[in-house]
């Protein structure tokens, strides 16, 4: 899941980052408020943590923004002001959440991870779904991690849609042969190895130790969410 921090301090935007990219978030980090809005222009992100006071655009402009480009995307506004006025304020422009500075880092995180539990009990969008850290772009055909952009063809695709659509289960090697090749395709696990470990090393951060696409011993392959 893509989690967008926009800090203007240096060491509360990596601390944010340590924090949560632990439990499985795809951190990018952003210290104003143009460079902020432009990424999300280009790929809208799952989760925003925003800062307030920032240089450029400041954080209620860019959630207003935000919401307008993207309205499923989950908002958290941090800021140091702590006054009812600009609690009810970020709100009423479309945060889901508002957490004041200094925050407990632990009631922070389980706040974001609220967030990524109400975004996975929804339908993914037509044109993609998200994989670990990886956004699968069904579209154009492309996996996308930041701002590494990888070709796939469509038997990968299907491969990664097949294991999506059946997270946390295993997939058996027969039913990845009859959705990813066919009724008609003599099924070879030998050739179906061989085509996994490709797509791995194409998608996967350490292939050897696989994320998204991971190995059920004597049955297939299984994708399992971080949450």
């Amino acid at each position: 899941m893509r989690l967008q921090i926009i800090e203007d301090n240096p060491a509360l935007r990596d601390g944010l980052a340590d924090l949560l990219s632990v439990e499985g978030f795809a951190c990018e980090t952003f210290g104003d408020g143009h460079a902020a809005l432009g990424a999300f222009e280009v790929l809208p992100f799952d989760v925003v943590l925003l800062d307030v006071v920032l240089p450029g655009l400041d954080g209620l402009d860019l959630c207003k923004r935000f919401r307008q480009i993207s309205p499923k995307t989950q908002i958290l506004i941090l800021s140091a002001r702590g006054e009812p006025i600009d609690r009810r304020l970020g709100i009423e422009i479309g945060a889901d959440d508002y957490v004041s500075k200094p925050f407990d880092p632990g009631e922070l995180k389980a706040r974001v991870l609220a967030m990524a539990r109400r975004l996975s009990h929804t339908a993914p969008p037509a044109d993609g779904f998200q994989m670990a850290d990886l956004w699968i772009d069904t579209s154009r055909l492309a996996a996308i991690r930041g701002a590494i952009r990888t070709v796939l063809n469509s038997r990968e695709l299907a491969i990664l849609r097949l294991l999506f659509e059946n997270s946390g289960c295993p997939v058996s090697r027969d039913m990845l042969f009859d959705t990813c090749w066919g009724r008609d395709y003599f099924p070879n696990s030998r050739a179906l190895d061989q085509y996994v470990s490709v797509l791995r090393r194409k998608i996967e951060r350490d292939p050897q130790n696989p994320k998204i696409i991971q190995t059920v011993r004597g049955i297939g392959y299984r994708f399992t969410p971080p949450f």
